[in-house]
């Protein structure tokens, strides 16, 4: 409303507000000349009013003047320099949140001393981070750039200041970013590993599930599997733990209870589906065993009549260590009747794993009997031939060595002193084992030993020379 208009509209009020004494019809002033004075008033009253009005326009309110200068310009620029230093500050913030979530990734599941060493150096990295961030908040603490008589140096202050701070969290966001980039690979590693956790944990639920399903399936059809159950059910506190997630024990130990409960249970499965198998092969082998061990005991039987021989021909070193094989291969037998017997009861109860134990003892008792049953009537053929002619055994002896000989002193004009030596050492132990054959009674099997360990140390040689030789192209 302008000054006039206000005026006007006063002198109206005070028309229509007039009381009964004051009405229009005993007024004595004519219409015309009323509105003659009302508009003569309105100008006389506008120079005054715009007096008044003048100075409050140009003190803007009182409280800034309409002209920029110096100050105006200097706050423009310390308010750039605020801003910029707010962005960067943001952006530091950021970096470090974002930064914050790879080392809680990384601490999750990797335990390493490079985990711990990225750990300790994001701390130091966050110390200076606080370090700067308080710079930068004092700097804009320190300085009121909305102040009405903000000085031009005050704002020039102010923009050093905010620039300074500013710099401080680039440079700080610099050293963060490259510390980003290094944790790459253990970042590469944690978020594998985490990605692997869930497909795991499925994994092992679906295996027990299996291996359940394969024990219902074998106690269907009859059978038992005690042992299986037991396995299974130790796995259940495992499941418990899975269920409860990596978030209460951790990633790391997760995963590697994920991936046992998976092997146990793929284990158990395989086992439990193969349990017919296994039966009916305990069956075929009680069966098998029992008939060995009845045939070791008529082979058992024969061996006196061969020491009997032995005792009769042959000097007293050709037959000493077999005068045991008798009791001792009776003895083992019954051993292993017993054992079988055992083994049936264990068939009959399902107690599969002792079932197989007993008759791997059977096992081996029925072939250490066979040993020893058979070493008799070896020793009696061998002794035999070379009684008829140990000419043989002496042509076969020396043919080893002429051939271990040439091998040696193949591309060489002398042998080599590593293999030379041990092949004349053969060679003499060789003659003097013949030599032994001249007397009324050869000990033969003293022969027949030395030149088998003649034979043996031949062998060791030429095996030393074709290795030496390969290794050297």
């Amino acid at each position: 409303m302008t000054p006039g208009t206000a005026w006007t509209d006063s002198a109206r009020e005070r028309d229509v507000t007039a009381t009964p004494s004051q009405s229009y019809s005993s007024s004595s002033v004519p219409r015309a000349h009323r509105r003659a004075l009302r508009d003569t008033l309105t100008l006389v009253g506008l120079p005054l009013l715009a007096a008044l009005a003048l100075p409050a326009a140009f003190a803007g309110g009182g409280t800034r003047r309409w002209f920029g200068g110096r100050a105006e310009s200097q706050r423009a620029e310390a308010q750039a320099a605020k801003d910029a230093a707010a962005a960067a500050f943001y952006e530091l913030d950021t970096a470090q949140r974002d930064l914050r979530i790879s080392i809680e990734t990384i601490t999750a599941v990797d335990d390493s001393p490079a985990a711990r060493r990225a750990v300790a150096d994001f701390q130091a990295i966050s110390g200076r981070i606080d370090e700067a961030s308080r710079h930068y908040i004092d700097a804009v603490d320190a300085h009121d750039l909305d102040r009405d008589d903000l000085e031009a140096s005050v704002a020039a202050h102010a923009r050093t200041e905010l620039t300074r701070a500013k710099d401080e969290l680039g440079n700080v966001k610099k050293e963060l970013d490259r510390f980003g980039d290094s944790l790459g690979p253990l970042l590469d590693k944690a978020e594998t590993r985490l990605a692997r956790l869930a497909p795991a944990v499925e994994r092992a639920r679906q295996g027990l599930l299996a291996a359940s399903n394969a024990l219902d399936a074998v106690r269907e059809s009859g059978l038992r599997a005690d042992d299986l159950a037991a396995r299974l059910a130790t796995l259940g506190p495992e499941l418990t733990k899975l269920n409860q997630g990596a978030g209460q024990h951790g990633v790391a130990q997760t995963l590697e209870r994920a991936e046992l409960v998976a092997r146990e249970a793929e284990s158990i499965r395989v086992e439990a589906e193969r349990l017919p198998e296994r039966a009916a092969e305990i069956d075929h082998r009680l069966v098998s065993l029992r008939t060995r061990a009845e045939a070791l005991t008529t082979r058992a039987g024969q061996v006196d009549p061969v020491l009997s021989e032995l005792r009769r021909r042959f000097t007293a070193a050709c037959w000493q260590d077999l005068q045991h094989v008798p009791d001792q291969a009776a003895e083992n037998v019954r051993q292993a009747e017993q054992k079988l017997r055992e083994a049936r009861v264990a068939r009959d109860e399902q107690r599969w794993p002792d079932a197989t134990s007993l008759l791997s003892t059977v096992r081996a008792l029925l072939n250490t009997t066979d040993e020893s049953v058979s070493a008799a009537g070896d020793r009696l053929r061998r002794l035999n031939a070379v009684q008829k002619d140990p000419q043989q055994e002496i042509d076969r002896t020396r043919f080893a060595l002429r051939d271990a000989q040439r091998l040696a002193m193949t591309g060489r004009t002398t042998p080599d002193p590593r293999h030379a030596r041990p092949l004349d050492d053969s060679v003499a132990r060789l003659d003097r084992a013949v030599a032994t054959l001249e007397g009324r009674h050869p000990d033969y099997w003293h022969f027949l030993t030395e030149t088998e360990a003649v034979r043996q140390t031949v062998a060791r040689v030429v095996a030393q020379i074709r290795e030496e030789r390969g290794a050297a192209h």
